[in-house]
């Protein structure tokens, strides 16, 4: 049947209504993300330095070929990032699951409100006040946690952010501290998504809870969690604020990820040509986890 004159034009109006409401985001975006990105990637081939007041100088691939032979020790720097991710991701997810179980099944208990409120405080506060503050203590002179460590063995203090074998797990235990209701979160959301319904009828067949958990929980609330897992593991890829008011990249370089060379060469030596190279294959790294998480979640949604 054809439609309408008056519903044309209503079509027509709804489609212009939907470009009004699209066109701020869409500029938006176009200034703020898209000219900054290309004009990162055009200066990627670039040699500019912000000290020497010369204009850029076309370098090629120079810059690229500068990182991959392990300039200012970049390999090392990704291998202390991913080592940062997978851990702190990993147990991020672990404990923030047993939380969400935990809090899930006790709605009746006293103090749940409160409990979860003080739960979630360290996610609201802000990576830069929450360095400072665990900087102070982890202090071996006046820090909290080195008078319960002298309280309790009166050897000595912990020097924990100046120790190179005690001071990427000193760092990597606060950003746990900070994340790990996020993935709490994130598992009381999941659980939330599963019927009532199919969770009543798992409990009259008599299901064990490892087949409630895979057979009826996992299938309805995976997408979520998969989508807590990939938030952090790209929030935890580009950490730098934590670390910059806590040990600054040091004892050494044991501290140092890829955000905090990237923040000195682009900000303390302004060496702008290598820092934007460096900045292009980090966020080629970045899509390629991202790319390949989406398609492993998406292969398990079409299995279902």
């Amino acid at each position: 049947m054809a439609s309408s004159p008056g519903q044309s034009a209503f079509k027509d109006n709804r489609r212009v209504i939907i470009f009004a409401l699209l066109a701020p985001v869409l500029a938006f975006f176009i200034v703020f993300n898209t000219i900054p990105t290309l004009w990162l990637l055009g200066l990627s081939f670039h040699k500019f330095s912000l000290l020497s007041g010369m204009p850029p100088e076309f370098f090629g691939f120079r810059n690229f070929q500068d990182i991959f032979r392990n300039r200012n020790g970049i390999w090392g720097d990704l291998g202390r990032t991913f080592t940062f991710v997978g851990v702190g991701v990993l147990v991020q997810t672990t404990l923030g699951i047993l939380l969400g179980f935990l809090f899930w099944g006790s709605k009746d208990m006293p103090g749940r409100r409160l409990a979860l409120t003080l739960l979630f405080t360290p996610m609201v506060l802000t990576p830069v006040a929450t360095g400072t503050f665990f900087r102070f203590i982890y202090d071996p002179t006046f820090g909290v946690l080195n008078a319960l460590v002298g309280w309790m063995s009166p050897t000595g203090t912990i020097d924990f952010l100046g120790n190179p074998q005690i001071a990427f797990w000193a760092v990597l235990a606060v950003d746990c501290w900070m994340w790990t209701p996020f993935m709490t979160l994130m598992t009381l959301a999941a659980l939330g998504s599963v019927p009532k319904a199919e969770l009543e009828a798992a409990e009259i067949d008599r299901l064990s809870w490892p087949k409630r958990v895979s057979l009826v929980i996992w299938h309805h609330g995976k997408f979520i969690l998969m989508l807590g897992i990939l938030l952090r593991t790209i929030d935890s890829f580009k950490t730098l604020d934590l670390i910059i008011p806590m040990t600054k990249g040091g004892p050494g370089q044991t501290t140092r990820l890829v955000a905090v060379e990237l923040n000195k060469q682009s900000f303390e030596s302004f060496n702008m040509g290598w820092s934007s190279a460096y900045s292009v294959l980090l966020l080629l790294i970045s899509i390629a986890m991202t790319s390949m998480f989406i398609f492993i979640l998406n292969r398990r949604r079409k299995g279902r």
